[in-house]
């Protein structure tokens, strides 16, 4: 989960200074990104980390944080396992 997370940071420091977000850090409420940057983080979690995500997935706790979108895709990545 590490490298994901790491992965996720490389790409949010493209766009903003994620240097001082924490990984449990809500992105949006703290201001470092907004709701139209939201598809780009799905599309990046899509396109590069892999992950399909669903009509239903799209719920910002899934994106809130670094630690969210990880978790979304490991889990996304066991019940895959699991098919």
């Amino acid at each position: 989960m590490e490298q994901t997370k790491a992965r996720i940071r490389e790409f949010l420091g493209r766009y903003v200074n994620s240097g001082q977000l924490a990984d449990d850090q809500d992105m949006f409420a703290s201001g470092y990104v907004n709701s139209l940057f939201a598809i780009q983080l799905v599309l990046f979690v899509e396109n590069e980390l892999g992950t399909p995500v669903a009509d239903g997935d799209l719920d910002f706790d899934n994106f809130r944080s670094i630690d969210a979108v990880a978790r979304f895709v490991a889990a996304r990545a066991a019940s895959s396992a699991h098919a």
